[in-house]
């Protein structure tokens, strides 16, 4: 077996976490651009039943601590490191929040507090943790992995990724393409009734809608691992740098895996646009962020939500996924996992993280559907038998497009790090196959090319290629 098996086979020896709660009323495009945040004392609406909320915000304090890559080098050189159904009918769901975010002193921002509609206060699935204090996930399509079955996909399966050693070849299959903002940076930015997305590899992403600009997973390093010598190594190169994005409001992080919360991209980040720059994190989160000397950082349980100071009509939403955290020899999902729903007055955008597939979709459209975009991984699902708890396929990935009620989708995680055993190129096709048999336009699942964005005008619903 590989090398790069050998290195992944412990990321998969963990258990995994929950699902559940909230969200936003969504004003119809052109009603009027958002107004200042509403203070603390915001009242709810008259008659409502007035209910205790506890702060769903919790922010870093300012200070910079020892580095996070210290303790997950330590930690890590201990171990092996290798390191449905079509939904019923769409509910429009309205809520006006009921959840404060507060600031560090250095970062200037003030609370702002939400009003809850107490009707989306129905059943949903919420996060849980084991006896051992570590979460779970909590529906019957989990699997929690074994020694036995890691050995035996590392053992027994065939590696048929066939990534080339060719740059010649890879660029023909995968070209990667200049980014539009590194040319026209003033271009950057959406506002009203339009959003824009840019795919950097991988899950990494950027949205451009409702005059805010955010990222998603954000990797720009050589490599997923502790380690830029060895470890994982991205094919496809990222087709900017950190310091060719234009300004970015938001960073959304699903969960703490190399692949998707690297420690180099978090850094310079930071640098770039310290406490301008929000972030958006799982529940445990808060301490690793603030050890790289992140202060403006919102840790959010399932269902909970917050904003970015000065656009509060934008409610970011960290809603469930079926998946597991680790980063060490011994901090097995001391840390949620999850996806985000990002609601606006004009759009609503999903992003679906790493996913195994499971209820909470259902749940999400359910209560925030439709979206006018999602982005939903693709790719890393061979074997079945072993990956499919983890990692959706395409063509459950369709399942998620139609779970979510989401008018668009983008295809995400694949292409960039050869991380299971199916073919490199093999995601795409196996999407359009499934596509055609639900049914389902190409255009409305599209696959982007490294560094290309696509423009959708949610007035006519069409998209526009950059």
């Amino acid at each position: 077996m590989t090398r790069r098996a050998l290195r992944h086979c412990l990321q998969l020896l963990a258990p995994c976490a929950p699902p559940a709660r909230r969200a936003r009323g969504r004003r119809k495009p052109g009603a009027g651009r958002r107004g200042p945040s509403r203070g603390a004392a915001a009242l709810s609406p008259a008659g409502e039943e007035q209910r205790p909320r506890r702060w769903c915000a919790r922010l870093a304090a300012p200070g910079r601590r020892p580095s996070p890559k210290d303790m997950d080098e330590n930690e890590s050189q201990q171990s092996l490191m290798t390191n449905s159904q079509y939904p019923k009918e769409a509910v429009r769901k309205h809520n006006n929040s009921a959840r404060n975010s507060g600031g560090s002193d250095s970062s200037r921002f003030s609370r702002k507090s939400f009003r809850l509609d107490y009707r989306l206060e129905e059943d949903v699935t919420k996060s849980k943790k084991g006896k051992d204090g570590r979460f779970v996930n909590p529906w019957p399509t989990w699997k929690n992995l074994s020694i036995p079955n890691v050995l035996r996909w590392l053992i027994m399966e065939k590696d048929h990724s066939s990534v080339p050693s060719s740059k010649e070849e890879l660029e023909k299959e995968l070209p990667v393409l200049k980014p539009y903002f590194i040319d026209d940076p003033e271009e950057a930015g959406v506002s009203e009734a339009g959003l824009r997305v840019t795919w950097l590899g991988h899950a990494t992403v950027m949205v451009e809608m409702d005059e805010l600009i955010f990222l998603t997973d954000p990797i720009f390093s050589t490599r997923a691992s502790p380690w830029q010598y060895m470890g994982p190594k991205r094919f496809r190169h990222p087709p900017c740098t950190i310091s060719e994005l234009p300004p970015i409001d938001a960073v959304l992080i699903s969960h703490n895996h190399y692949d998707h919360l690297d420690y180099n991209s978090v850094i310079a980040l930071n640098e770039r646009f310290g406490n301008e720059l929000r972030w958006f994190v799982p529940l445990g989160l808060l301490d690793w962020m603030q050890k790289c000397g992140c202060e403006n950082v919102i840790e959010l349980d399932w269902w909970e939500e917050n904003c970015v100071p000065g656009h509060d009509t934008v409610t970011f939403v960290f809603t469930p996924s079926q998946h597991w955290c680790k980063r060490t020899l011994l901090d097995d999902n001391k840390v949620l996992w999850g996806s985000w729903s990002v609601l606006g007055p004009w759009n609503r955008f999903f992003f679906a993280g790493d996913t195994g597939y499971c209820p909470a979709f259902e749940e999400i459209g359910k209560r925030f559907g439709p979206f006018d975009l999602a982005a939903i991984p693709i790719g890393a699902y061979g074997p079945r038998w072993f990956m499919k708890y983890q990692h959706v396929d395409p063509e459950e990935a369709v399942k998620i497009h139609i779970d979510v009620q989401t008018k668009k989708s983008v295809a995400i995680h694949w292409g960039t790090f050869a991380l299971a055993n199916e073919h490199y190129l093999e995601p795409p096709l196996k999407l359009n196959e499934a596509l055609e048999r639900y049914g389902i336009k190409t255009e409305d699942f599209f696959v982007l090319k490294h560094g290309e964005s696509r423009y959708l005008n949610t007035d006519d619903e069409t998209f526009e290629l950059k």
